[in-house]
């Protein structure tokens, strides 16, 4: 009598096939994790895009360093986000397709539109958005 562990992959209906990644999910939860994950990758890329924000607007001081720590923290949270993305993906769930999907989903990241923000400002912002996007993280897990 053989014990085999390994399940049979399903495939989704006909009307995702282009798209059709095989796993043991069943379709609901396919949809209910790719849900939960797909608003973390939206918040990732608004922190992205206002970390480079402050890189590119960083003035004082401190400016060097400043300047290239915010690279830095913009680069590992871009690749982290594509992290992400592609663990949406190789459940079969889809994941996000546009600038305006981002800015729907996006909901612990709110965006700052200042035009002068204090260098001791941003690093406080960016750090707290940081905590929010981790907790996003540990909340869908």
């Amino acid at each position: 009598m053989s014990n085999n562990k390994v399940t049979k992959l399903k495939t989704r209906s006909k009307s995702a096939a282009a798209l059709d990644t095989p796993t043991d999910l069943d379709a609901a939860a396919v949809q209910a994790i790719s849900e939960a994950l797909n608003g973390i990758p939206a918040d990732s890329y608004t922190l992205y895009l206002k970390t480079k924000k402050c890189h590119w607007h960083v003035s004082g001081p401190h400016f060097r360093d400043y300047h290239l720590l915010f690279d830095e923290q913009a680069a590992d949270i871009l690749g982290a986000t594509d992290v992400m993305a592609e663990r949406v993906r190789k459940i079969g769930g889809t994941t996000l397709r546009s600038i305006g999907q981002i800015a729907k989903l996006q909901t612990v990241i709110e965006d700052n539109d200042a035009e002068f923000v204090p260098p001791a400002d941003m690093l406080r912002e960016l750090m707290n958005d940081n905590k929010k996007v981790a907790k996003a993280l540990r909340d869908a897990h």
